[in-house]
């Protein structure tokens, strides 16, 4: 992986960087401090003067994940459900664009630091609510179990899409034009019914 160009950041912005890059493609364990700070271009003890324990840089890394969900008022096409979650997946997609490095670390970090895990969860709870409103303001269907399930499962279906997004080459990325077009179109047909 090439190294980010940190020329001129802040020591505490150039170890989070260094962290980041060098967690994502040796993984956390593997990744001594000492190699943290010779990327970031810094004496390892400043490493640990802003991060005590390696834990720390993971956890603040965990913190810059940017936000999944999006302002739903800004994809929702009232009456268009259709169009209101192809709108919403579009979104989630240029948000996963602007975080593969550090989404691709944070899933294969999960298994084994529970304070990834946790944030994890908490993100799919919120895209749960997210495509559980867009359902409901799109559609004009009042929120039910049904809504809920729909919420859910497709909700799952968009986790899957960008976990395994991270495994895939960038030419081998679904193009923009393909968002889940069958999946959309069995939910929808579902609550259509």
């Amino acid at each position: 992986m090439a190294e980010h160009d940190t020329e001129g950041e802040p020591a505490r912005e150039r170890i989070l960087v260094a962290s980041e890059e060098l967690f994502a493609e040796l993984g956390f364990d593997a990744t001594p401090t000492s190699k943290i700070a010779a990327r970031a271009g810094v004496p390892k003890g400043l490493v640990h003067y802003y991060f005590r324990r390696k834990a720390d840089l993971l956890e603040a890394l965990v913190e810059r994940l940017p936000a999944d969900v999006v302002r739903c008022s800004d994809v929702i096409v009232p009456g268009d459900l259709p169009a209101s979650l192809d709108g919403l997946v579009a979104a989630l997609d240029r948000s996963q664009d602007d975080s593969y490095v550090l989404s691709h670390l944070l899933w294969r970090e999960a298994d084994t630091h529970s304070a990834v895990r946790d944030v994890l969860n908490r993100r799919f709870d919120e895209l749960v609510a997210a495509v559980r409103e867009v359902i409901v303001t799109a559609s004009g269907q009042p929120d039910s179990e049904r809504v809920r399930g729909a919420a859910r499962l497709l909700a799952a279906a968009i986790g899957h899409r960008h976990a395994t997004a991270r495994h895939a080459p960038d030419d081998a990325r679904p193009p923009a034009a393909d968002r889940m077009d069958a999946e959309l179109g069995v939910v929808v047909a579902a609550l259509q019914a």
